[in-house]
């Protein structure tokens, strides 16, 4: 993929590339990055495109302006009463979330600012996250009497069940600090530091396999459904197929031989 910008629904999300890692940066702003019908399409196109790509390391979602994610574009919806155009809207968010949890690679996101309501659902539907110090989340629907239900179903499968109920009742924004406290995400990067500590993650993960890369992310969110030992006879038979990929044979060699390994799948 090249590595220079271009433009996607009229530039509402900017696409760059560089050594495997796609950035896709939610670019509008004023309107504090609202998951707005365009926004939505132009998401669901970048991943669409992105999990056909063997190239890609690993994604890495970021926003521009002061608000990561203010969550869906409330005029636009007070515009539109109609049920079955919100239950075509909460059908389309739904499938961008789970395209980002199915895509073959990680997916970071890199917070600053606020990410309310559908935006804390993006950010719990990524695999990683990292929010600047200054960032704050909250599933705020409640405090214009509409219960956060979709988001809900990400948040509940990032922070624990009372924590999550907590956030979904009350609307309250949390710190980031209490984000990675209770598990939504990963790690707080001090003022300055955000765009480091992104790119020290991306860079760990872009040194691995590929191939285990892929196939962990795979493993690792279907397992989530099962009973227990479902879990483990399908973790079991990953591993055994894992176990014939060339990656393994040379990087269990480069161990034994104490040198760095050559990934054959980059």
């Amino acid at each position: 993929m090249s590595s220079s910008p271009v433009t996607a629904s009229r530039d509402c999300l900017l696409h760059t590339s560089h050594a495997g890692v796609v950035t896709l940066t939610l670019n509008q702003p004023e309107r504090f990055n609202a998951l707005s019908e365009t926004m939505l399409e132009a998401l669901q196109t970048a991943l669409d495109g992105i999990a056909q790509d063997e190239h890609v390391r690993c994604v890495v979602l970021a926003a521009s302006g002061k608000a990561f994610c203010a969550g869906h574009d409330l005029k636009q919806m007070r515009a539109n009463p109609d049920k079955a155009y919100y239950q075509a809207l909460f059908e389309r968010c739904g499938k961008v979330m789970q395209s980002i949890v199915h895509l073959p690679v990680p997916v970071i996101a890199k917070v600053q600012g606020i990410a309310t309501a559908a935006g804390c659902q993006l950010v719990a539907s990524c695999d990683l996250a990292v929010a600047a110090s200054s960032a704050r989340f909250a599933v705020s629907g409640i405090n214009v009497g509409l219960f956060c239900s979709t988001p809900a179903v990400a948040l509940s499968r990032n922070v624990a069940r009372k924590r999550a109920m907590e956030m979904l009742l009350t609307g309250d924004f949390i710190s980031a600090a209490q984000a990675a406290e209770w598990g939504l995400i990963n790690c707080v990067a001090e003022e300055g530091e955000l765009d480091a500590a992104v790119a020290a993650l991306t860079s760990s993960i872009c040194a691995k396999s590929a191939v285990a890369v892929r196939t962990g992310k795979a493993m690792f969110a279907r397992q989530l459904a099962m009973p227990l030992e479902d879990a483990y006879a399908f973790a079991g038979e990953t591993m055994a197929c894992n176990m014939l990929a060339d990656d393994v044979a040379e990087g269990i060699d480069a161990f034994i031989e104490k040198r760095s390994p050559h990934w054959q799948h980059r």
